[in-house]
């Protein structure tokens, strides 16, 4: 148990001269946005996802087996907005390749302009979420969940992807001590997969109690904390910042 704490408190607060300097618990921060726009586009949208691309090729072969609930142009949609995302992500790896912090300093900037675009568009539309607000929902959040996985994806942090937990979820059994395997970053998988449960859960209870807008706004903030951030090592010249073999 001392291990596991000791190694979570790594994570979130990295020693003088880490290879990842301040990029975990950055990264940590995008992993609670995607837990809280999966619980937006699943419990407000119409059971799709924006994030979880695995769970939109099953819903999608639901979806054309006439399941209820389900709605394959969503689906598809949402799959087409991700893919466009994680193409603007792959070029953004390219231009900042030599520069993880400003790489990550790019791409957020965009994402939080694309998600401070869908709070307008829900606060104009005071809540309502008809058929052109939920598609153009779709395609925004699945362009900055796309933006942000292709990005961490670059950033080459292992078991930190921001929005895909069933390879860390593996990891932390297959490499465990009684698998027999060394248990290499424990406290780092745990910390992923805590911080998108609690993105998802706050998102559900916001959705619950209140309106889609908190929800929206909740990851803005986020977002907008994570840029002000990761902005300040623009110029930076540390060892993290350099790409990682």
């Amino acid at each position: 148990m001392r291990g596991l704490l000791t190694d979570a408190g790594r994570a979130l607060v990295p020693p003088a001269g880490d290879r990842h300097g301040p990029l975990p618990p950055l990264l940590l921060g995008l992993t609670v946005v995607t837990g809280l726009i999966d619980a937006v586009t699943y419990l407000a949208l119409g059971h799709v996802f924006v994030a979880n691309m695995t769970g939109n090729v099953v819903f999608l072969g639901f979806a054309l087996t006439g399941a209820p609930g389900l709605s394959a142009p969503a689906s598809v949609v949402s799959m087409v907005s991700f893919l466009a995302g994680a193409l603007a992500g792959g070029r953004f790896g390219t231009r900042y390749a030599a520069h993880r912090g400003r790489m990550l300093t790019a791409a957020t900037a965009v994402q939080t302009l694309l998600v401070a675009g869908t709070v307008i568009t829900v606060a104009v539309a005071h809540g309502q979420v008809t058929g052109t607000v939920k598609y153009l929902l779709i395609v925004v959040l699945g362009l900055a969940m796309g933006l942000q996985n292709a990005v961490a994806r670059r950033l080459g942090l292992p078991d930190l992807t921001t929005t895909v937990l069933t390879l860390t979820l593996t990891g932390l059994a297959a490499d465990s001590a009684p698998a027999g395997g060394t248990a290499p970053r424990p406290g780092r998988r745990i910390l992923s997969v805590l911080a998108m449960f609690l993105g998802a859960l706050a998102g559900a209870l916001l959705l619950r109690h209140a309106e889609l807008l908190p929800v929206l706004a909740l990851a803005l903030v986020l977002l907008t904390a994570t840029l002000i951030t990761v902005r300040r090592h623009w110029a930076s010249d540390a060892a993290w910042t350099r790409p990682q073999s």
